[in-house]
């Protein structure tokens, strides 16, 4: 059985590391793997990736028109409903242009709250885009459906999430953490069984810097190794050791640069941007860059900058980390920055921002940066633009109709 488990999990390390863009994840170390062998969480979660690769085998040998289909893997975008009923995955295929149509939508098991969520990540990709997970706050739990090579889901699970209100999830490593901004909010883990099903994380259940902080946003560093979390009510940025069980360390917490830390985003193993809605006020938002330490705690580089925004809750950068948008809820525009050096911010394209009169929130690129998809409660609908060499961004689609409450945008 050990041999047997050896073999599966170097067949599917190889298996990765060939299909993979190498530029894009780092082949681990002999002592890495070695340690991974002696890892429970990462054997059930290369087992899971295994078997969903059979899986895409299988159903392709049964149905060979599905290998012709007009998209594929990489393609598909997906947000929730967040409809007070019945919480829904809608997934989107995405075409060589960069549009989109609506591809099937599949219930997540709970519900949603029928509210904003005032949150950045309430949809997750895995490390390998193969398991697609959301919160439900309106339940109060999570679920994680597989996700098939042509962007289909399978529902696999639903599991409390250990406090009231979740609003964000993030995964690495076949670790999942959630933020719950209910009661006095916390942050609660989780791992996946051989079968892809959830179960708690013992002991992961740590408060954050205070009761009713106000959480927006939980992430894992891109290496794995530290949770990050901003907290709005507080004006801070709290942050947690991980390591590979699941284990956290003790809480750091530091002053937010900027009043209201909303969204944020990794440029960098190390850097990431933070938005700053201010409050909401008229033109008063900003970013800030931070730098993540050996030890998981968080250190600012440069800000508050300026963006001349209102509401500026949402950021994402593109594949270099060169570009980054951020979006106005309040001022309904996209403000486009550069980041240079070590995480040093200038406004891009001479502070032109990108109207789009629709009370932009969640956004998301391909993994080319060739399209930013964003989620405009305003319309109701998902506005796709087109991204040209400088940065500069171009509509080119706009997909309504969706729920009132829509919210969270991932693009596999």
């Amino acid at each position: 059985m050990k041999i047997l488990k050896l073999m599966i999990y170097l067949s599917v390390v190889a298996l990765f590391s060939t299909a993979c863009n190498k530029d894009e994840i780092t082949t681990s170390s002999k002592a890495e793997e070695s340690a991974a062998l002696a890892n429970p969480i990462e054997q059930n979660y290369l087992s899971l990736l295994h078997q969903l690769e059979q899986e895409d085998v299988t159903s392709k040998a049964s149905n060979p028109l599905e290998s012709r289909s007009s998209y594929s893997a990489g393609s598909t975008v997906y947000i929730m409903s967040n409809e007070i009923n019945e919480n829904q995955v809608i997934a989107f295929s995405r075409g060589s242009d960069g549009k989109l149509n609506e591809l099937a939508r599949y219930a997540t098991g709970g519900t949603g709250n029928g509210a904003g969520l005032g949150s950045q990540g309430a949809v997750a990709i895995d490390d390998w885009g193969r398991i697609l997970l959301t919160v439900n706050p309106g339940s109060n739990d999570i679920s994680a459906f597989f996700v098939r090579n042509d962007g289909s889901l399978r529902y696999v699970d639903r599991i409390a999430s250990g406090g009231t209100t979740p609003i964000s999830i993030s995964s690495s490593r076949g670790r999942v953490f959630v933020v719950n901004a209910g009661g006095t909010g916390n942050i609660a883990g989780f791992t996946f069984n051989g079968t892809g099903h959830l179960s708690p994380l013992p002991n992961s259940i740590k408060s954050l810097s205070t009761d009713a902080s106000g959480p927006a946003q939980i992430s894992f560093s891109p290496n794995g190794t530290v949770l990050v979390i901003t907290e709005k009510a507080t004006n801070s940025i709290s942050s947690f050791s991980v390591d590979n069980h699941g284990n956290t360390g003790n809480i750091h917490t530091i002053p937010s640069a900027g009043v209201t830390p909303f969204g944020f985003y990794f440029t960098s193993p190390k850097t990431f941007l933070v938005s700053e809605a201010a409050g909401g006020a008229a033109g008063a938002s900003t970013i800030s860059s931070y730098r993540i330490n050996p030890i998981g705690t968080v250190t600012l580089i440069e800000g508050p900058f300026a963006t001349h925004g209102s509401a500026a809750c949402w950021v994402v950068a593109d594949n270099n980390g060169k570009t980054v948008y951020a979006t106005n809820t309040g001022s309904n525009d996209i403000t486009s920055l550069s980041v240079s050096g070590y995480g040093h911010l200038s406004l891009a394209n001479g502070g032109a921002s990108t109207p789009t009169n629709a009370g932009p929130i969640d956004a998301a690129m391909d993994k080319n940066s060739r399209n930013l998809y964003v989620l405009a409660r305003g319309n109701s609908a998902i506005i796709s633009y087109s991204v040209k060499s400088n940065g500069r961004l171009t509509q080119i689609d706009e997909d309504g109709g969706l729920p009132a409450r829509a919210s969270g945008l991932v693009v596999r």
